[in-house]
């Protein structure tokens, strides 16, 4: 015997059970019922110990190895069935030996069993036959057809043996329901049909019998239709209240007031009874199922404790345990639809509660994702501490918290929308809010008192030897530098990495750039049944959304800087009011609408009374009219200060914009930055160069006459030149190359050396302002000063101090430049300061500025030179000219007088005048060393010259000269010559030399012969003379160890016989 076959006589499931089967007991309760004696013990049959396992012939179903459904009501499928093809024994076995679930899944083991609804033919052959050849298949459908006759002939002859016992069936079922229908009808006449004889007799009247009945019972309710009673009398009422019919209910009319009675009467008496018991049994039920459920009921409190405790690691396994119990109501529901089976009254409790739950639940758990989602779109952080350390990462908390809980649109990407948005109003918000403060502060200034030339004067000093500023207070004026403290804050906090708008854009794309990678992800979850998983992917599109938000914040910086720069001052500053005040003549039909308008700040600088509106500046063709960023009445140094640390931060700004890398063609957004840069670039290089272009005009004010503690020869007029020039020359390199922003990673994209043209400009307005400060020079030094304590200048009311003294002294700090008399002082410090200008200042300026720019500056020193020469020769000779006009007429006069001609024969001493030009001289030389020793011999040289001029004048004024004034003029010109023997030029030598002529051409030959006999005598006087006066002239001597001139000494003539012809020698 086959084991399917023990399997299916036994109905077990397995040849050695481990267990009772439960089947078996419940089995047993639907034995045949012993029947009932008047005894007390009933009679009961023997039964076998293992009757249980043997087949109950009186069971409701007969089929052998029929199952059970969960109601006890038998099925036709059976466990187990031979292969309808032959092939195997048990379809079970064949398929457990494919390793395939079916004694676990019903189901599945359905979808093969022949007798099942679900048989599925292409499973069966893919599973049982799948290694059957064509043959075999051939054969089993044989043996299948072969089977399906066998089975179609038993059918027939099961229905041939047992249709008469059928018919008779039918036919006593049509004559009952006949006299129950008939009932209290008169009975037709009796004739009874005949009995049929035979088979086809019998067929042939069930038939009849049948259609007869079926139309007595379609016609009962149709009175239309023909009734085959119709010959019968019509039944009495009495009679007819008991038919079947429809008018009197079918029978149940004369009991159904009795009973109505029957029952109100019952629940009038036994209904409080009952009711109290039914509520009991009630809240029973509804106890213990509160019991049994309480889990469930809690977690309405535990999910609202935990949204109030922010507790969220609970509330997701709250709502976790929740969707779970909603989940398995759900399958209850779906079991019992699906196997079209009545719900128990546990199930019905338990899906109403769960029902309730869940309502609850969702309403909760929906509420708290709005606050989510609220909370999520306004989460915005900065790279800046915090107060809170987990500030940075709460948007990743609150996404996870969404996608645990599920929704349906994506908490990554409204996150990256929301903070798009934010960053994009913050942009605009920030460069609107800075051009309109800065515009406000701007008109500030403009209708604000100038600052006076000593204000100037002080802020122009600030600059130090080295050229750094040595307190940046004092570059400016306070309001000038609340303007430039207000600019480069308001740039910083636009694009500043670290606590700027720009820091933010570019965290916002490093964090777009983490999820679009995949990176952010890792640590988020995926939600209850992976249904959140969908949203850790961001699609195509959203990913080229992300990119062109990122390059449209980007450049939204980089036209809310440009604009700043390049864009004249704004008329419009109405956005700033608040709320915004009525149109004015102040402020022009606004471009702004309300919407705009930006909320006041609370510092007092920005807090306006409508009725003092600040006004638009006036338009007086000033430079920095045209300039937005630039602060009226500003010097060069705030500026180039200021602006060279704005260039910086533009310049790193834009090269970490250019190293972001958002776009895979980077070439076009890299081209836009580097306009950027260059644009404002040039317009900081301008505004620097006009500004520059307006100190070097007052660089004059910096003289104040003071020597300097270095070289005392010189003032410090020289030495603070170049540091003011050193200071713009160094600020204005940083402007132009931005060096300190190289170091970024998109540098060598948008960084780029200026252009010529931009170099050039820097290059022809440093070379202005030296020109412009040597005009201030030679205007200091012939200007002349107003007597006094104070020093005041006739045009600019500058003060400087003064001391009055008689005589320049060499130790003295300050030197009294104050008297117009004095103006020699002036000129002759000038000359000291060019002389430290061309030879020191000017030459390492210009070595600065071609080692700063890499440019040669040989045209310009040459020029610089030339103006130098041409400047010194125009002081020297305003100088000098004065001085050898007095000289002349000393001279003059001298020679002129009656009483030159000696009126001894022999001269002794050399005429006055001679000894107040050397005086002049000498006072000339302590005026000249008192300020510069290397001033004294070419003033002395050239005014020896002019005496000399002088001197040949003014003999030749003379027809005649005797051989006393030939001495006489002899004796003046040779002492003259030889005590200022150390400062005569050849070109004195010639003129001294052509002195002699002259008289020689005055003389007669006598007076000539005469002379020469009279040149040892003369040459003792004049011996005399020298020694006498050396000590009151002793200044013209050359100090020990100075270099030796190479002036010549011019004798006296010497008769040598010839009449036309004289010698020259020293005496």
């Amino acid at each position: 015997m086959s084991e399917s076959t023990l399997l299916n006589h036994y109905k077990i499931s397995s040849l050695n059970p481990i267990e009772w089967p439960a089947e078996k007991d419940q089995d047993s309760s639907d034995d045949e019922q012993l029947p009932q004696t008047a005894t007390a013990n009933p009679i009961r049959r023997s039964k076998s110990r293992y009757s249980v396992l043997e087949p109950r012939r009186l069971r409701k179903s007969g089929i052998a190895g029929a199952e059970k459904t969960k109601d006890g009501i038998d099925n036709l499928v059976q466990k187990d069935e031979p292969d309808p093809l032959g092939d195997h024994a048990s379809v079970v076995q064949a398929l457990r030996q494919r390793g395939l679930p079916v004694e676990d899944d019903l189901k599945l083991r359905n979808r093969f069993l022949l007798s099942s609804t679900t048989f599925n033919p292409n499973l069966f052959l893919a599973q049982v036959h799948r290694d059957a050849s064509t043959d075999t298949l051939f054969k089993g459908l044989d043996y299948l057809s072969r089977s399906i006759e066998q089975k179609s002939a038993s059918l027939k002859v099961l229905v041939e043996s047992n249709f008469e016992r059928f018919v008779r069936a039918k036919a006593t079922i049509d004559n009952v329901y006949t006299e129950m229908r008939n009932k209290g009808h008169e009975p037709e006449s009796p004739t009874s049909p005949r009995r049929p004889h035979s088979r086809q007799q019998s067929r042939q009247h069930s038939r009849q019998t049948s259609r007869s009945s079926l139309g007595h019972y379609r016609q009962s309710s149709n009175p239309m239709s023909p009734r085959m009673d119709a010959g019968r009398q019509p039944e009495s009422p009495s009679l007819k209240k008991n038919a079947l019919l429809k008018e009197n209910e079918y029978g149940v009319q004369p009991i159904k007031s009795p009973l109505m009675e029957v029952a109100i009467k019952a629940e009038e008496v036994w209904g409080p009874a009952l009711g109290g018991k039914d509520k009991e049994e009630s809240l029973k039920a509804v106890l213990a199922c509160v019991e049994k459920n309480r889990g469930m009921f809690e977690l309405g409190l535990s999910l609202r404790d935990c949204i109030k405790r922010k507790d969220h690691e609970n509330l997701v396994e709250d709502y976790t345990r929740a969707r779970k119990y909603a989940n398995d109501a759900k399958s209850i529901a779906d079991k019992a639809i699906q196997n079209r089976v009545a719900l128990t009254d546990s199930e019905i409790h338990t899906i109403i509660v769960t029902g309730r739950m869940w309502a609850d639940v969702e309403e909760q758990i929906e509420a708290f994702k709005r606050d989510v989602w609220r909370r999520l779109a306004g989460t915005h952080f900065t790279k800046q501490p915090v107060t809170e350390p987990e500030k940075s990462e709460e948007h990743m908390s609150l996404i996870s918290i969404l996608l645990e809980l599920g929704v349906e649109d994506n908490p990554i990407w409204v996150w990256l929308l929301s903070r798009y948005d934010f960053l994009k109003n913050k942009i605009t918000a920030t460069a609107e809010r800075s051009r309109v403060e800065t515009e406000v502060l701007r008109r500030r200034l403009a209708s604000s008192e100038k600052p006076s030339l000593a204000a100037r004067r002080t802020h122009l000093l600030s600059a130090t030897n080295q050229g750094r500023p040595a307190d940046n207070s004092t570059l400016d004026s306070t309001k000038v530098m609340e303007f430039w403290d207000h600019v480069h804050t308001s740039l910083r906090a636009l694009l500043a990495t670290q606590g700027g708008v720009l820091g933010e854009v570019i965290e916002f794309w490093e964090t777009a750039q983490s999820f679009i990678d995949g990176k952010a992800q890792k640590t988020l979850p995926i939600g209850i049944d992976r249904q959140s998983q969908k949203h850790h992917r961001l699609s195509g599109d959203g990913v080229k959304d992300l990119q062109s938000g990122a390059l449209e914040l980007v450049n939204l910086i980089r036209e809310s800087v440009f604009a700043f720069f390049a864009d004249p001052p704004p008329e419009d500053i109405s956005m700033l009011y608040s709320p915004i005040p009525p149109d004015t003549p102040l402020t022009p039909v606004p471009r702004t609408p309300k919407s705009a308008g930006l909320s006041p700040r609370s510092t007092t600088r920005f807090q306006f009374d409508l009725s003092d509106i600040p006004p638009p500046s006036p338009r007086t063709g000033q430079s920095w009219e045209k300039y937005a960023f630039w602060p009226p009445t500003c010097n060069a140094l705030s500026g180039v200060h200021f602006l060279s640390k704005i260039m910086i931060l533009v310049g790193t700004a834009a090269s970490d914009m250019a190293g972001l890398n958002i776009a895979r063609d980077t070439s076009r957004q890299n081209d836009t930055l580097k306009a950027l840069l260059g644009g404002v670039r040039e317009r900081c290089a301008q505004a620097v160069c006009s500004a520059w272009g307006n100190d070097a005009e007052t660089f004059k004010v910096l003289e104040d006459w003071t020597r300097s503690t270095e070289r005392r020869e010189y003032t410090n007029y020289p030495q603070r030149f170049g540091a003011i020039e050193g200071t713009l020359l160094g600020s204005m390199q940083k402007i132009l190359y931005v060096s300190e922003a190289m170091n970024r990673p998109g540098s060598a994209a948008v960084v780029v050396p200026p252009s010529a043209k931009l170099i050039q400009m820097v290059r022809s307005q440093f070379v202005g302002s030296i020109y412009k400060s040597l005009s201030g020079m030679v205007e200091n030094a012939e200007r002349p000063l107003k007597l006094g304590n104070m020093v005041v200048d006739d045009d600019d009311d500058l003060a400087k101090p003064a001391r009055n003294l008689i005589a320049p002294d060499s130790d003295s700090t300050i030197i009294d430049a104050s008297n117009r008399a004095r103006q020699n002082v002036r000129i002759l410090l000038t000359l000291s300061n060019l002389h430290n200008l061309q030879s020191s200042i000017i030459p390492s300026l210009t070595s600065t500025f071609e080692s700063l720019f890499s440019v040669t500056f040989t045209e310009e020193n040459a020029t610089i030179r030339d103006v130098l020469a041409q400047i010194e020769a125009r002081l020297f000779q305003s100088y000098v000219e004065p001085l050898a006009r007095s000289i002349d007429r000393l001279v003059q006069d001298g020679i002129s007088s009656p009483t030159w001609e000696p009126q001894t024969p022999r001269p002794t001493d050399a005429r006055p005048y001679i000894y107040e030009v050397l005086l002049e001289l000498v006072a000339v030389h302590a005026e000249a060393s008192a300020i510069s020793t290397s001033l004294t011999t070419g003033i002395i040289k050239k005014l020896l010259e002019e005496a000399s001029k002088s001197l040949i004048n003014a003999f030749q004024k003379r027809a005649k000269y005797t051989l006393a004034a030939l001495m006489q003029a002899t004796l003046d010109v040779e002492f003259l010559a030889q005590t200022l023997n150390n400062y005569t030029s050849e070109k004195t030598s010639e003129v001294q030399s052509k002195i002699y002529v002259k008289l020689d051409e005055r003389t007669d030959n006598e007076a000539r012969l005469r002379l020469q006999g009279e040149l040892p005598e003369l040459r003792g006087v004049l011996k005399r003379l020298r020694v006498k006066t050396g000590g009151e002239f002793g200044c013209f001597r050359r100090a020990r160890g100075a270099t030796v001139g190479q002036g010549q000494g011019h004798g006296s003539s010497v008769a040598s016989g010839n009449s036309g012809r004289s010698s020259s020698r020293a005496m």
